[in-house]
């Protein structure tokens, strides 16, 4: 089966994101940044947004176990797939962090062992293989 594994809430792995943001709150968070508060503004960015997820981290908790995702590090490897194909079993992939398909995994093997996939968070895998999973993707 495909190997789960936690990732620590600072983890190395990024996602640039781009956001739109008033001038007055920009010029606040300057304000913030050139007193000494934080370093730049991303890192005020990053500490608003881990404070936030701190305060709804309960909720968020919730809302895992209800959609039953798996939270972390998810990657799929051929010989996990080759393993369900072998068994009869239908992979239906529900991860809150990274998935990863790995790059030796066929077209026809993923179509054929993973029924769905719904990511929160980031999928890595090859441009032929996203787009082959397409509408298997929610």
């Amino acid at each position: 089966m495909p190997k789960i594994h936690r990732l620590p809430d600072r983890h190395a792995d990024t996602e640039k994101i781009t956001l739109n943001i008033g001038l007055v709150d920009l010029g606040r968070i300057d304000l913030l940044v050139r007193e000494g508060f934080y370093t730049n503004r991303t890192d005020f960015i990053r500490t608003a947004i881990r404070s936030q997820l701190t305060t709804d981290a309960r909720a968020v908790e919730q809302s895992v176990e209800r959609h039953q995702f798996e939270m972390g590090l998810f990657d799929v490897t051929r010989p996990d797939l080759e393993a369900l194909r072998d068994s009869g079993e239908v992979l239906h992939l529900r991860v809150l962090g990274l998935a990863r398909i790995a790059e030796d995994v066929p077209v026809e093997l993923a179509r054929d062992t993973i029924g769905s996939i719904s990511v929160l968070g980031s999928l890595q895998a090859t441009k032929e293989l996203k787009a082959a999973l397409a509408d298997h993707i929610t």
